[in-house]
């Protein structure tokens, strides 16, 4: 008697330049959800009587959803696959928007950016888990690079646009374009992006199996030692990112559109650093760029603190050592992403979703941080990102060692 043979799992999508500008799409939500607004913020400070720690939250709310939310997009698109469980996060995330556009209050708007975070998130771990799977492990640190590169766009042009907009119909106006920007790439998910997981795992969902996988990654040093680089130089990031709208708004009095161009000359040494990446990995190595990178975010984030505890209280003492200190991000990480997945072709789901998770609750704390630390005086802002900057190639010392990094 002979035994049922399993089908053939289907095969994975080909490698082709519209799927990788499909997946930048869905990993920029993320940064997109939290850099268009951001000119708006002191903007609701005023409509919803709060201070600068209250309207902050929104920020560091979406944080905490995007960590938690990632636990589970893992293990689900594990076993169920990639492309449904993107759908659902999608479908999640245009509901918040809209609560969002409605919110009468500071905690209805804190509230809804919390569960849009939780449909957010998707973008962001199911992309990475889709390059895993469609480029293996040997291209991926090219392909994000460049994908980095590309997504750095939403945040270069999501400022100056959120100024305008701000400006010219109201801070609803921001919640409006995200939710048509998730229809749109709920549409493109549908029609354009094929299953990807050819590994499913049907225990990936079980909590002994989750809990079990959980453990084998954190008992792995390397893939720990990834995680946290670059989780502290995403952080020195969005001290940035959480801080910036109120120091240089109120120390320096900037409209929001002015700031949505500061913010876009600090966000273009994130596409100076993704875009060299993506073309000298291959020639130096990705563990070599991510050291060098996490060198080069220190130095500056030193230089920034420097400057502020020297009293140098300029935009551009702010701006300057900023643009180096995302364009080491821009080094960092794609090639820390690439390394942490790159032992994990079964688990991908999981191993990018706990990665998530600890950038996520990382920058949550640091966004806290600064936000409350503001209220004391601009230099918590400094503070913070020379703190992220020198625990990036600490971390990756203490836990993986300079041996290790050509």
């Amino acid at each position: 008697m002979k035994l049922p043979v399993a089908p053939p799992a289907p095969p994975a999508p080909p490698r082709s330049l519209g799927l990788a500008f499909l997946l930048t799409t869905l990993v920029a939500l993320g940064p997109l959800s939290t850099d268009l607004y951001l000119p708006a913020l002191p903007t609701l400070a005023r409509v919803f009587a709060s201070d600068a720690a209250g309207v902050q939250l929104t920020l560091s709310v979406f944080l905490a959803g995007f960590a938690c939310g990632q636990i589970f997009y893992g293990p689900l698109s594990d076993r169920f696959g990639r492309r449904p469980v993107m759908l659902a996060g999608l479908a999640i995330y245009g509901a918040a928007s809209l609560a969002c556009v409605f919110a009468d209050s500071i905690e209805m708007l804190i509230f809804a950016r919390f569960v849009q975070a939780l449909g957010a998130c998707a973008g962001p771990v199911l992309g990475r888990a889709i390059v895993r799977d469609v480029w293996g492990a040997a291209e991926s640190a090219r392909i994000i690079a460049y994908m980095g590169g590309a997504m750095a766009i939403a945040p270069l042009l999501g400022p100056t646009l959120g100024g305008f907009l701000t400006v010219l119909f109201g801070w609803q106006s921001n919640f409006v374009v995200l939710l048509l920007v998730s229809l749109l790439q709920f549409a493109a998910v549908v029609s354009r992006l094929r299953e990807s997981n050819v590994h499913r795992d049907p225990a990936a969902t079980q909590p002994r199996q989750m809990l079990a996988n959980f453990r084998r990654l954190l008992a792995d040093r390397r893939y720990i030692g990834h995680v946290l680089t670059f989780s502290f130089s995403y952080s020195a990031l969005f001290a940035f990112i959480s801080g910036s709208s109120f120091v240089l708004a109120e120390r320096h009095g900037l409209t929001p559109q002015l700031y949505g161009i500061c913010f876009g000359i600090v966000v273009a040494g994130y596409l100076v650093g993704s875009l060299a990446s993506g073309r000298l990995v291959r020639r130096m190595g990705g563990q070599t760029l991510l050291l060098r990178g996490a060198w080069l975010g220190a130095v500056a984030g030193a230089t920034m603190w420097v400057l502020e505890v020297a009293e140098a209280h300029s935009i551009s003492a702010i701006l300057g050592p900023m643009f180096f200190c995302t364009a080491a991000t821009g080094l960092v990480m794609p090639n820390a992403i690439a390394a942490a997945l790159a032992s994990y072709p079964a688990m991908a789901g999981s191993a990018s979703a706990l990665m998530g998770f600890f950038q996520m609750t990382l920058a949550a704390l640091v966004g806290i941080a600064v936000g409350h630390g503001l209220a004391a005086g601009a230099g918590a802002l400094a503070a913070a990102v020379a703190i992220c900057t020198a625990l990036t190639p600490l971390s990756y010392l203490a836990l993986i060692g300079v041996r290790r990094s050509s």
